[in-house]
C-alpha cells in the first residue's frame, strides 16, 4: 500500500526516486479502492495442492482479492475430478472477454516436450495473446515461463543432461520494486530438466532480474514490465520437493536426491519462505498502484502499450 504523504514532504521525493509508492493527500482522499481480481491458470497435474499454494502466498495483502480459476479446455485433466474443475475452474471462452488485474500461469511437468507437441499449444497461445491486452501484470512460472519467453520473444528451452533439482542460492542483479526487501542472495526451489538459451535472452528486451551460481538467469522480466518469468517454484511447499523425489522414484526414475534441501539429521529446511511471501507481497502491491480503477479501462490501456 502506498504511504501518504504532503506533496512538499522532503522524503516524498527521495522514496518516488527509490520507485516506493508514495501519494500526496488530494490523490489520497480521491483514491478509490476496490477488491482486485486476479486469474490463475492451472496446468498443474494435482491442481489441489497448487491451489493451496498460490492462495496461501496472495493471502496476506490486506487488499481483498476476488480469484478466478481457469482450465485448458482442449486437455483431459486426469489427476483432478471432475466435479472439482465443473465447480472452480473457468475455460478461456468464459473469461475472454473480462479484464484482470493480474494473471498466474503455473508450470507443467512436460518441459521435454517440444512446445509445438503439446495438445494444448494452440489454446495456450491464445491464452498468452489475450494476456497482452486484458490484464495488467502476469506472472509466469516454471514451464509457464519457458512458453511465455518463446511465445512472446522467440527464447527457446535448452535440455539439461540432469534434472536441475532442490533449493539454489541466487543472485539479484536488479533493484526493480517488485524485489523490493529482498538480499542480495536468496533462495529458490528449482525442479526442471531445461533452462533457457541465455543468448537468445541477451539478444531479446528482456531484463534478467536474478542468475543462479551458473550465472544462468532464473527471474526475467519484459522490457515493459507487464511479464515476469520465474524459472523456479516460489510457491511450493516445505515438502513439495521430497513428494516429487519419492514420486520420481516409484516410478522408478534416476533423479537423485534434492541438493541444499535437508539438514545433517535429514530434517528439510525451509531457505525460501520469507522472499515467496515479500515476492507475492510486492507484486500484489504493485498491481494494485499500476491497475485502474475501472477494470474495463484495462484493454484500453494495454493495448495502446503494444
Amino acid at each position: 500500500m502506498p504511504i501518504r504523504l504532503h506533496e512538499d514532504f522532503p522524503a516524498k521525493s527521495v522514496l518516488e526516486k527509490e520507485d516506493i509508492f508514495a501519494i500526496d493527500n488530494h490523490r489520497a482522499e480521491h483514491q478509490d479502492i476496490r477488491p482486485l481480481k486476479l486469474l490463475i491458470l492451472n496446468l498443474m497435474p494435482d491442481k489441489i495442492a497448487t491451489e493451496t499454494q498460490l492462495l496461501r502466498l496472495i493471502s496476506q495483502s490486506p487488499l481483498q482479492i476476488d480469484v478466478d480459476f481457469m482450465k485448458i479446455a482442449s486437455h483431459v485433466h486426469k489427476n483432478t475430478s471432475k466435479s472439482h474443475l465443473d465447480k472452480f475452474y473457468l475455460d478461456f471462452n468464459e473469461i475472454k472477454e473480462t479484464c484482470y488485474d493480474g494473471f498466474i500461469i503455473t508450470g507443467a511437468p512436460i518441459e521435454k516436450l517440444p512446445f509445438e507437441k503439446v495438445d494444448y499449444w494452440k489454446e495456450l497461445t491464445e491464452i498468452l495473446a489475450w494476456s497482452q491486452t486484458h490484464v495488467t501484470s502476469v506472472i509466469h512460472i516454471c514451464w509457464g515461463a519457458q512458453a511465455g519467453m518463446y511465445y512472446h520473444f522467440g527464447i527457446e528451452k535448452i535440455l539439461f543432461e540432469e534434472k536441475l533439482f532442490g533449493i539454489f542460492p541466487q543472485k539479484l542483479l536488479t533493484k526493480h520494486r517488485l524485489f523490493r526487501g529482498f538480499d542480495d542472495v536468496f533462495w529458490a526451489p528449482q525442479s526442471r530438466y531445461t533452462g533457457i538459451n541465455r543468448q537468445q535472452v541477451n539478444d531479446s528486451p528482456i531484463e534478467v532480474v536474478a542468475v543462479d551460481e551458473t550465472g544462468a538467469p532464473s527471474i526475467l522480466l519484459s522490457d515493459d514490465g507487464h511479464k515476469v518469468f520465474l524459472l523456479g517454484h516460489f510457491e511450493y511447499d516445505s515438502d513439495t520437493l521430497e513428494n516429487e523425489y519419492l514420486r520420481d522414484q516409484s516410478k522408478g526414475m534416476s533423479t537423485e536426491p534434492p541438493e541444499n534441501y535437508k539438514d545433517e539429521q535429514g530434517q528439510i529446511i525451509n531457505r525460501w519462505r520469507g522472499h515467496a511471501y515479500l515476492f507475492f507481497h510486492n507484486w500484489i502491491n504493485d498491481v494494485y498502484q499500476e491497475t485502474p480503477y475501472e477494470r474495463s479501462r484495462i484493454f484500453e490501456i494495454q493495448s495502446q502499450r503494444r
